[in-house]
């Protein structure tokens, strides 16, 4: 199967709420099939590329796009940090065995979300890894060495923050699993 199609059908199936956060794949392969480097000439390209002027449209949208992922992906981040706080909080002060299986329950659905967005990064970075090699095979000019390493400093391809709230929440399970009174 075509990765755009699997992209659009795993956003579909799990992410439906976020579909305009991911990755504009389609776009970015119809933006790629304009550029048609067999009709220039190799120095024609290489002038071009050296000044900025080649795949302009291309270019501009893919840092777009990688921008769009990345401030979605602090937003959560940054929601989800809040989020967890408040759950150790309640965790802390918890009085009953009824408060303490809706607050299991909320880790639960907490810890799936978190999951969630970890999916989420994975299918963004491959979505940015395959268009720019896709790129470099169309125009026959790699951005892999300019456009890469942007990708690898991005906070979402960065997932140790998402990583240590996975382990916190999990933490925080094991305790409230344990423990039978609050």
């Amino acid at each position: 199967m075509k990765y755009g199609k699997q992209l659009r059908e795993e956003v579909e199936r799990s992410f439906p709420e976020w579909r305009g956060e991911f990755i504009s794949y389609k776009r970015l392969k119809i933006l790629l099939k304009l550029i048609d480097p067999g009709k220039m000439p190799r120095f024609f390209i290489e002038n071009l590329l050296d000044s900025g002027r080649f795949d302009v449209g291309f270019t501009r949208l893919l840092n777009n796009e990688l921008d769009k992922v990345n401030r979605f992906y602090i937003d959560k981040e940054e929601d989800f940090v809040i989020r967890l706080k408040e759950l150790q909080n309640r965790e802390s002060n918890l009085e009953c065995s009824t408060e303490m299986l809706n607050l299991q329950k909320e880790i639960l659905d907490f810890h799936k979300e978190l999951v969630l967005l970890l999916h989420y990064t994975f299918l963004n970075s491959t979505g940015f890894i395959k268009i720019v090699k896709k790129h470099n095979k169309r125009a026959g000019v790699s951005i892999q060495l300019s456009f890469m390493p942007r990708v690898l400093e991005q906070p979402f391809f960065s997932t140790d923050l998402l990583y240590n709230l996975m382990t916190e929440c999990k933490a925080m399970l094991h305790r409230l699993f344990l423990d039978d009174e609050p």
